[in-house]
């Protein structure tokens, strides 16, 4: 199975320039997972048959929202973090209702679940660190082990934060601003302590790897980004994990995506 995350940060966009179906049919994944897709289902002019579409769309028009594509039929699908969660952690702030925002869904297979998620952004005055931190994180992972109960899980998505010093190309200007701070970064540090695995890590090490770039200052043709969208797994599944890959090639979107080969 062929597992791909990307944040197309709109996928009306990413399609107008027509560059969605040409990485649909090159790369044929058997289960997409999107973040940011900036739209309703029904405003979406995507048409891929081979395909079931399941959409999490924010209340906000043109904001946030997470999709899964899969050629493989779900058991089911559920939209958000569960209301039991959800209130446990009370997901709002100033800005919002975070799970109002469209950003978890979660379809459920055979052998295992699988969670598209678009974490809040912290924003550049860090106004959201206390809902990430205190609030999202928590709730987002205690979800992932509830699940982990019944059977395996594989989440990925845009996590809006850079774990290590090599997942950016300039950590020491960053410390301690937004996606770089140790309470988004500790975020990270529980799911790993929770025994969920990054998957890329399995096979690649150091800095350079990147799947976000700014529009500034020609970043993305100098390489100079962030890794913050990931592929994790439950620890049970690490052995199934034939390949963990970042296209950073595919253009449309100032993220790019990432995939997971899986034999399950």
């Amino acid at each position: 199975m062929k597992i791909i995350s990307w944040n197309v940060n709109g996928i009306r966009a990413v399609h107008n320039k027509g560059l969605f179906l040409p990485f649909m049919e090159k790369y044929k994944p058997d289960v997409l997972c999107l973040q940011e897709t900036k739209a309703q289902q029904a405003q979406s002019e995507v048409d891929l048959p081979d395909y079931e579409e399941y959409w999490n769309s924010a209340e906000r028009p043109g904001y946030s929202g997470t999709a899964i594509f899969s050629k493989i039929k779900p058991l089911s699908v559920v939209l958000g973090v569960p209301d039991k969660i959800a209130k446990k952690y009370n997901l709002k702030d100033k800005h919002g209702d975070a799970n109002a925002e469209g950003r978890v869904i979660m379809a459920e297979f055979a052998k295992c679940y699988v969670v598209s998620v678009y974490t809040p952004n912290s924003k550049d005055d860090l106004s959201r660190i206390p809902l990430r931190h205190k609030q999202w994180d928590p709730a987002f992972l205690e979800y992932m082990k509830t699940l982990e109960k019944k059977k395996p899980v594989i989440f990925c998505g845009d996590l809006n934060v850079a774990h290590t010093a090599d997942d950016l190309a300039n950590p020491k200007p960053n410390v301690g601003k937004k996606g770089f701070t140790n309470e988004e970064r500790g975020g990270i540090d529980n799911m790993i302590k929770a025994g969920f695995i990054d998957t890329f890590r399995m096979f690649r090490q150091g800095n350079g790897h990147y799947t976000w770039w700014s529009h500034f200052a020609n970043s993305r043709a100098r390489n100079v980004g962030w890794r913050i969208d990931y592929i994790f797994v439950s620890k049970v599944l690490k052995s199934k994990i034939k390949k963990a890959l970042i296209y950073a090639s595919a253009m449309g979107s100032d993220h790019c995506p990432v995939a997971v080969e899986i034999t399950i």
